[in-house]
């Protein structure tokens, strides 16, 4: 049908636009986050990429939802704004015919959010977790970053190097800060570089420095002149990351039988399901008076998701929190929400209400 294709071709072309804009948004604000730890020394920069990657995949469930929404919204007001409904109209078509080509459009990607949010979100926030938790657990030398002081061994040891060379092996202007034996020892060198033992133990080699040992409280300081001197860095064990709700898969989530991973479950299917409702809404909300304010029905709609959305998060919260039944709050937020949607369709199909007439409007 002309019609339908029509529809779909301009929600698809409104879609990808969206979709660039929001994830260059997203990628952009997440970029200058993980960037700030960057520098300031808390993940390495080769982690950022990564980093950045498992932190999309998180988001897309969201991303997708806002995208479905604001393209099927935006498509129809421009067929408002620009009269072509009444062109639509003219030829027999309702308002509710508008459901059919909505329905084939936003079904597509209410599967795709479905799976990203049973599954790959819950993997990218399990493998974020673990690979934080191996960053955390790199040697002192693999975490410097130049130019930063980088505490080390839950802070009693402090690195700071200059600059780095050949492949970061080659140090410039070295400065380590250790605590040991209740005695403060400062080393400072002009260079260094990282050494690799036989049986696999790493070392950071400084040349030509002095060590400055002092016990705190005490007047009395020593200072030592070296041609080369060793500090040995190891990794530590790495953690095993926390057995989060949001790092579960879904079927470890229906074995497990708790008020947070309830909580959990809720968000996970709530989802794709406020995703469809969304795409229905935004019909009768894009009626917009060719004649009248342009911006009315955007604002509401802001208001609506932003409404929708922090309903959501506060059903899961509670469940988690055991003030709310999970079974309750499996649909009584998304039925508060199918009930201005039926009274919109109703309003905008109905040329008068029936206290208009009463008014003689």
């Amino acid at each position: 049908m002309i019609f339908e294709r029509a529809v779909r071709r301009e929600f698809a072309q409104a879609a990808a636009g969206i979709s660039i804009a929001l994830l260059a948004i997203l990628a952009s604000i997440l970029l200058i986050r993980l960037l700030k730890e960057a520098v300031g020394g808390r993940i390495v920069p080769e982690a950022v990429a990564s980093l950045l990657g498992f932190a999309l995949l998180n988001l897309m469930p969201l991303v997708l939802s806002l995208m479905l929404f604001v393209s099927i919204l935006l498509s129809l007001t421009r067929a408002f704004r620009d009269s072509e409904m009444v062109v639509w109209f003219s030829c027999g078509l309702p308002l509710t015919a508008w459901v059919r080509p909505v329905l084939g459009f936003a079904l597509p990607f209410v599967l795709v959010i479905a799976g990203l949010a049973g599954f790959l979100s819950p993997w990218a926030n399990l493998n974020t977790a673990q690979y934080r938790q191996v960053l955390s657990a790199r040697s002192d030398a693999s975490q410097i970053s130049p130019g930063v002081f980088q505490e080390t061994k839950a802070g009693k040891r402090v690195f700071f190097v200059e600059a780095m060379a050949n492949s970061d092996t080659m140090l410039g202007n070295i400065f380590v800060a250790s605590l040991q034996d209740g005695k403060l020892g400062v080393v400072v060198s002009d260079r260094g570089y990282q050494e690799y033992a036989e049986n696999g133990d790493r070392f950071v080699v400084l040349e030509k420095g002095r060590r400055y040992e002092v016990e705190p409280g005490s007047p009395e300081f020593r200072v030592m002149e070296f041609e080369r001197y060793k500090v040995r860095t190891e990794d530590a064990e790495a953690k095993p990351a926390e057995h989060l709700p949001n790092r579960m898969s879904t079927m470890e989530l229906l074995q497990e039988d708790s008020n947070r991973t309830r909580g959990e479950l809720l968000w996970r299917i709530g989802i794709p399901i406020s995703a469809l409702i969304l795409a229905l809404l935004a019909i009768p909300l894009s009626y917009v008076n060719p004649r009248a304010g342009r911006s009315a029905n955007m604002l509401i709609a802001v208001l609506i998701y932003a409404i929708y959305s922090n309903l959501l998060w506060v059903a899961q919260a509670w469940v988690s929190q055991g003030k709310l039944s999970f079974w309750i709050g499996v649909w009584v937020i998304h039925a508060c929400m199918v009930v201005p949607l039926c009274f919109m369709f109703y309003r905008r199909i109905a040329i008068r209400m029936p206290w208009q007439r009463r008014g003689g409007v």
